[in-house]
């Protein structure tokens, strides 16, 4: 474990900043160079100084001055900075882009190539999801950022499911991939999500998951559909709704919707937080900042939250995702020193350190780093964080995939699924009406 006993490695994880302060780093040699960088307010308490001082070493040793500014996500304002930086034309040198923002700024971003090749002979590819929104039109426009980025396992109450349902996750997942047994895991599939589902509803304790106009419905939406052989828009955007596959998963979350919280569609992205928390909640689909605030203010239901793999479906398994991304405007005049500290940011060195700082919620886009011991240490209960990060067959996407970025990014924010979804289970939509409306929406993507 790193060369550090358990004890010592956990309160690692409690100091956070204190440990991830003291980082060697390359020296380069270059006159005096001054750099901006707007990077995420981390809600991980001691991440951002976690952050901070690992860059001012790395700046103090390059000869660097650096700016930093925190930016929260709160309001939309880091997406807001982003754009109007790119209106502008000037702004921070390196800026944090939200996982679309790629995308739209394109043309104004800096190639980064040579940094991601360098990481990936270092450490073998990042995950396919990563490539599909960074490397586009045949360049890397930006660099998977792994402070921030998510994904979206299944956070079980492991005690519900196994009195209620029968259904034990932590024998299913346990926290250890090669002690998995194919059978148990083949075998959690929709199917049984729902039978299981049925019976802790009955019991009082409903799975929740939101179906509405914000970004947690998108991401669990997008992979239940996928996992069915649905997709809203081909790889050659090639309209693809229309599908036996689309009615089969809508008839599907018309019968899961009947043992899920009535308000769900009206739930925004801190509702299913606030399902599991309070007690009443049996399952979501949630990155650990579920749990982590369930460990400050309800231990009690945060020692009884396993993390693991989604259901799989008829066309495999798929888990969603909601990356961010690092970006060097075109008009920087220090281009050089920003990939240095992006490579640097970016190497396993200083990634662990990071990991540890935001208590196992930041997730690489490098599978290498997966081996990190905070997912396996990090408690109550140990080893609930484990199947964290992809250990199985489930795919990670992003809502809006395989369609070409560009008409992806209104999939996802024009909330077509989760629009979809609602027009039936709420509203009352017959649904190869809903499918229907769906595939005019997307007719007005491509004529936009």
């Amino acid at each position: 474990m790193l060369d550090r006993n358990r004890r010592e490695f956990l309160k690692t994880v409690t100091a956070g900043a204190a440990g991830a302060a003291a980082v060697g780093f390359p020296h380069v040699a270059r006159a005096q160079t001054k750099l901006t960088f707007g990077l995420w307010d981390h809600w991980v308490p001691g991440a951002n100084d976690a952050l901070k001082g690992i860059i001012n070493d790395w700046a103090k040793g390059n000869n660097v001055s650096i700016t930093i500014d925190f930016i929260t996500s709160i309001g939309n304002k880091l997406d807001l900075t982003a754009a109007a930086e790119y209106r502008a034309g000037s702004g921070h040198d390196i800026i944090t882009l939200g996982t679309w923002n790629p995308t739209l700024y394109k043309e104004k971003l800096e190639p980064v190539g040579d940094v991601a090749d360098s990481l990936i002979k270092q450490y073998g590819k990042f995950q396919e999801n990563a490539t599909y929104l960074n490397f586009q039109e045949g360049r890397w426009v930006s660099l998977p950022a792994p402070i921030g980025s998510h994904t979206y396992p299944l956070e079980t109450r492991m005690d519900m499911w196994k009195k209620h349902a029968g259904v034990d996750v932590q024998d299913i997942f346990p926290a250890d991939v090669k002690k998995r047994n194919k059978g148990k895991v083949d075998g959690w599939d929709w199917k049984t999500f729902l039978a299981g589902a049925k019976k802790v509803n009955a019991a009082g304790f409903p799975v929740g998951a939101s179906i509405a106009e914000n970004t947690d419905s998108n991401d669990w939406l997008g992979p239940l559909f996928a996992s069915h052989g649905s997709f809203p828009m081909d790889e050659k955007n090639n309209i693809t709704i229309e599908s036996d596959a689309t009615l089969q998963t809508i008839e599907y979350l018309k019968e899961l919707t009947k043992h899920m919280p009535k308000d769900i569609y009206g739930w925004d992205d801190a509702g299913n937080n606030r399902w599991l928390i309070s007690g009443k909640g049996s399952a979501v689909f949630n990155p650990p900042s579920a749990w982590t605030v369930a460990k400050r203010d309800q231990p009690a239901v945060a020692a009884q939250v396993w993390h693991h793999d989604v259901p799989r479906g008829p066309k495999g398994r798929y888990r969603g995702a909601l990356p961010f991304s690092w970006g060097i405007w075109k008009w920087s005049k220090n281009k050089q020193a920003a990939k240095d500290l992006l490579l640097f940011l970016s190497t396993k060195e200083t990634q662990w350190k990071l990991i540890i700082a935001s208590q196992g919620y930041d997730y690489p886009a490098l599978p290498a780093f997966f081996t990190h011991p905070v997912w396996q240490e990090i408690e109550p209960p140990k080893g609930g964080q484990y199947n964290y990060p992809v250990r199985g067959d489930e795919k990670l996407i992003v809502a809006g995939w395989p369609a070409k970025p560009e008409f992806g990014v209104q999939v996802y924010y024009k909330w077509l699924l989760p629009t979809m979804v609602g027009k039936v289970t709420s509203g009352g939509m017959a649904p190869k009406d809903a499918v229907k409306w769906a595939a005019k929406e997307l007719e007005g993507y491509k004529r936009s």
